[in-house]
């Protein structure tokens, strides 16, 4: 076959399955939607009353929201994904000069975070069957270039204090955290989950699931706009962890010792704190969750069955895993692939079909160039081949 019916033949599996036609002229990647859903109600109780700041009743009944939800005993709401897993970090410990553990395919927010409090990333190389940190990779590399002193792991090779490991469940899939759970205990390292992809992700053991983010010490969800729910922009730190939690909570509100009436700060806080507003939103989205986690999953099976050869695969989530299927990814395991996806998504965007590459690996931008990485064979490998696929819950049922 040759390549323009193969990129063909891709594309018009796509419109198939996202429900391209005549009617709908544009697809997009993942766009919020608010139909069936109490949003506007919500927020103008918000504008009504005047609380419409960090202060107000939505906050915590969206955190409430979410601690139910994920089963995490804590939650705490704050502006952004890139504000939590800053807060996670600093709470873990994490300090200027150090180095946290990362792998290279995620969004820059992950590397992002890591820079914003004067650390530096330390790339680890993925492993292909849900493009998560590799639980090998990370104990291999940590076997190279860690020198333990007085309890603490510095690399040995720059000499800066190793304090962290942030693992990414990448596009709603669960990564294997367990093993890597195991690794961060025999390394006696803080383990924070990027679950900002993650609402809806379960890992299943010991006969029962567990939410993405509340396996390490701190998890982080995101609800951005292009997310499976949103509240304009926001995010959360969920833990188990009374004393983490205390302490991201009092930080996020810029370390201000609760009184009725005086401004006393007894540490250098953040202003982190979700508007209620914006909280307001994101409980109207959390009552039509599950509908919206039904209709991901039939959508991910409607593109399973259309690709189901070996030279196009739809990643899908592991055996005792359970994923939201936030972006919905075709994997090119064919040679050359670099060829077939940059024709496909430029003739899909021609069409107004608004397909993506995953993220250009952050280990290639120029701000993360010089930081240590290991060996990353399989995320480069990886970068090559995915395609995320319009993944919008509603395109089930599109108007």
């Amino acid at each position: 076959m040759s390549k323009k019916k193969e990129i063909d033949l891709i594309l018009e599996r796509i419109k198939l399955a996202s429900g391209f036609s005549s009617k709908i002229n544009k697809i997009n990647l993942h766009e919020p939607y608010f139909a069936n859903s109490n949003a506007k109600e919500y927020v103008c109780s918000c504008l009504d009353s005047g609380w419409v700041s960090t202060a107000g009743n939505w906050v915590k009944i969206f955190e409430n929201n979410i601690s139910e939800f994920t089963g995490a005993k804590y939650a705490i709401a704050v502006t952004n994904g890139t504000v939590a897993l800053r807060l996670s970090l600093h709470c873990v410990g994490v300090r200027p000069k150090n180095e946290v553990l990362i792998t290279p395919m995620t969004f820059v927010a992950t590397a992002n975070s890591v820079a914003h409090l004067g650390a530096f990333p330390h790339f680890i190389d993925i492993e292909a069957e849900t493009l998560g940190m590799c639980p090998d990779a990370l104990d291999k590399r940590l076997k190279e270039i860690a020198l333990i002193k007085n309890g603490k792991i510095f690399n040995k090779n720059t000499g800066r204090r190793i304090t962290a490991v942030i693992a990414v469940h990448v596009f709603g899939l669960i990564s294997k955290i367990e093993k890597l759970r195991l690794v961060c205990k025999k390394w006696d390292l803080p383990l924070i989950e990027d679950a900002a992809e993650a609402l809806g992700s379960y890992l299943f053991s010991e006969d029962k699931y567990i939410h993405a983010g509340c396996i390490g010490d701190i998890g982080t969800i995101s609800f951005n706009g292009n997310k499976i729910i949103t509240t304009g922009g926001g995010g959360i730190l969920i833990t188990n962890k009374k004393n983490l939690a205390d302490q991201a909570r009092h930080l996020s509100s810029t370390a201000k010792i609760n009184h009725p009436y005086e401004f006393f700060h007894d540490q250098i806080g953040w202003n982190d704190r979700l508007p209620n507003l914006n909280a307001a939103l994101g409980v109207s989205q959390m009552e039509i969750l599950q509908d919206k986690l039904k209709k991901k999953r039939e959508l991910h099976s409607k593109y399973k069955k259309l690709f189901d050869d070996d030279k196009y695969e739809i990643i899908s989530e592991l055996q005792n895993t359970k994923s939201n299927y936030w972006l919905i990814t075709l994997r090119l395991n064919v040679e050359n692939p670099e060829l077939i996806k940059e024709k496909l998504i430029n003739n899909a965007h021609k069409e107004n079909i608004f397909v993506r590459p995953s993220w250009k690996l952050l280990s290639e931008l120029p701000m993360y160039l010089n930081c240590q990485k290991g060996n990353l064979n399989v995320a480069e490998n990886q970068s090559k081949r995915l395609i995320n696929l319009p993944s919008s819950p509603q395109l089930l049922n599109p108007k």
